[in-house]
């Protein structure tokens, strides 16, 4: 007898447990299904949209001597730079940034300038789309602001080093031979150099543009390097790299 009642009353209690749990369930699956639907019925205006890429522009006055990094119609930066001089001017036209190297390692026949500060182009080389022109550093900072190199844009190291990852290949690059409306806005109208740079009207191209020698008396045993190639440890030797003294 005592044993049936005891069976009667664990079958009522697991009943009863059983409803219990069972309405909990139930209660449960309600509440997240009305989170469910609260989320998935967001407004669309509310989804995150990816941000547009950003325009980005060097700027280059050679009358001025200045650089200015624009972006997405901003001023970020203005630097002072060196440009060509008469006798080898910097090209004028729009380019794009074509590589960048950390560090290059200088050589030709036979001698090579590793990094460091007797490196001829410093310690960065922002390679233009026009072969053998480039944005980069310097072993003669004296030469910044005056139109002294071989084509090339010469920038002070910490300026240089500054630019450098602020920019990517792909970026514009826009070398500016005369005073305009967009260099008066950037770089305001200051003075004409009592001695204008010579300029090079130059396209984009796989041809090297043809550039004057420079004199003896224009060569210095540090800066006016010959035609080179520029190697990094992480590259052995990078072929287009080759230049034509347009340093």
């Amino acid at each position: 007898m005592t044993a049936r009642w005891l069976n009667m009353t664990a079958a009522m209690m697991a009943a009863v447990f059983g409803t219990q749990l069972a309405a909990q369930s139930a209660s449960q699956n309600a509440g997240q299904n009305a989170n469910q639907g609260a989320t998935t019925n967001e407004p669309a205006a509310q989804q995150q949209t990816p941000a547009a890429p950003t325009k980005r522009v060097i700027v280059v006055s050679l009358e001025d001597h200045k650089l200015a990094l624009v972006e997405d119609g901003k001023v970020k930066k203005i630097y002072s730079v060196a440009v060509g001089k008469p006798s080898t001017p910097s090209p004028v036209g729009t380019f794009t940034i074509a590589h960048r190297v950390m560090n290059p390692t200088y050589s030709h026949d036979g001698r090579v300038v590793p990094p460091g500060p007797n490196n001829p182009v410093g310690t960065r080389w922002m390679g233009l789309s026009i072969p053998g022109y480039g944005i980069h550093g310097t072993n003669v900072p004296s030469s910044i602001g005056k139109a002294a190199s071989h084509g090339c844009i010469r920038m002070a190291k910490r300026d240089l080093e500054e630019l450098y990852p602020m920019v990517e290949v792909g970026d514009t690059v826009e070398l500016i031979g005369q005073r305009n409306e967009e260099t008066a806005q950037l770089f305001g109208a200051g003075p004409m150099p009592a001695v204008q740079p010579a300029t090079l009207t130059a396209v984009a191209s796989d041809v090297q543009p043809s550039i004057a020698a420079p004199t003896a008396e224009q060569q210095t045993a540090s800066s006016e390097m010959p035609p080179a190639v520029f190697t990094t440890a992480a590259a052995p030797t990078l072929s287009s790299l080759m230049f034509a003294g347009s340093f």
